[in-house]
């Protein structure tokens, strides 16, 4: 004697078909919207962001937004953070015998729209943090107490320019400068 038997749970047949309805939209929203961006232009934007009203960046909690003059914002690059550079003895007879320490932060502006740069310079703070320490870290502590300001952005600026391919820095900004016994 053959058994039949019938399985405990059943959808009937009304959700099959919404399963399969709900697939095949799924399916032509996909292909509709593969279509479109191969319709769309390559320099149009994003259609919507998720998370944020502005471009997101990679370094963004290093990047301060300040006022230009003529109405635009600039960037401000302040990535190569706090730098803590140990200085050169100085000599007994000067009456600083013991090591000190600079303390310094470096700053410049730049243009967000040009991408390629703005990648270069989060690719390069090690560097920038290198030239700058070894700069300062050359020179004796009581040379830096009489310190020539624009000198030393000067001699900086350029070892950083010499260092970018894809820009240049126009200015650079000292805070936070003071040497520390």
């Amino acid at each position: 004697m053959k058994r039949v038997l019938a399985p405990s749970f059943r959808l009937p047949l009304i959700a099959y078909r919404c399963m399969l309805l709900l697939a095949l939209l799924l399916i032509c929203l996909l292909i509709a919207g593969t279509i479109y961006a191969f319709l769309r232009s390559p320099g149009s934007g994003p259609l919507f962001r998720i998370g944020g009203s502005g471009p997101a960046s990679a370094n963004q909690s290093r990047v301060g937004q300040v006022s230009a003059g003529g109405g635009d914002a600039a960037s401000v690059f302040t990535g190569i953070g706090r730098l803590r550079i140990p200085l050169k003895a100085g000599s007994p007879a000067s009456g600083n015998p013991g090591a000190a320490t600079l303390i310094l932060s470096i700053a410049f502006p730049y243009s967000p729209e040009d991408r390629p740069f703005s990648e270069e310079l989060a690719s390069k703070i090690g560097e920038f943090r290198s030239i700058a320490a070894d700069y300062f870290a050359s020179l004796p502590a009581e040379k830096l107490v009489n310190l020539d300001e624009a000198a030393a952005k000067t001699e900086i600026l350029s070892r950083y320019n010499a260092n970018l391919r894809l820009g240049k820095i126009d200015a650079l900004y000292f805070s936070d400068l003071m040497i520390v016994e």
